[in-house]
């Protein structure tokens, strides 16, 4: 019997390699997805707010339907940057969330295997 418990626990502690690295490689790529999203928002997240100061120079020298249409673009592209934002709160909450998950597992695995 004693055997066997042996292997398994080889087998247990294979996965539980395995498990990790899996996991420390997600890990790392979605902190660096992140990193370049939330550079990519820092770097433009002004450009909404020098388009609407641009946007209030020029509507008074267009017609008022050119003007309604300059404003109108304008309103999408705030909706643009609250999408944008919140596509940077999301992979932040991901990021967390599977280092959280990395964490619980590993313990789950390391509990299994001294357990036995």
């Amino acid at each position: 019997m004693g055997l066997f418990g042996n292997k398994r626990n080889k087998i247990i502690a294979d996965l539980h390699k395995k498990s990790e690295d899996h996991c420390k490689e997600i890990t790392k790529e979605i902190e660096d997805l992140l990193d370049d999203l939330k550079t990519d928002y820092d770097e433009n997240q002004e450009v909404v707010n020098e388009f609407s100061s641009l946007v209030d120079d020029l509507k008074a020298k267009l017609s008022p339907e050119d003007a309604k249409k300059l404003i109108d673009f304008s309103s999408r592209l705030n909706r643009v940057k609250r999408c944008a934002k919140k596509g940077v709160e999301a992979m932040r909450e991901l990021a967390r969330d599977q280092r959280k998950l990395t964490s619980e597992t590993r313990m789950e695995y390391e509990e299994y295997i001294y357990l036995k």
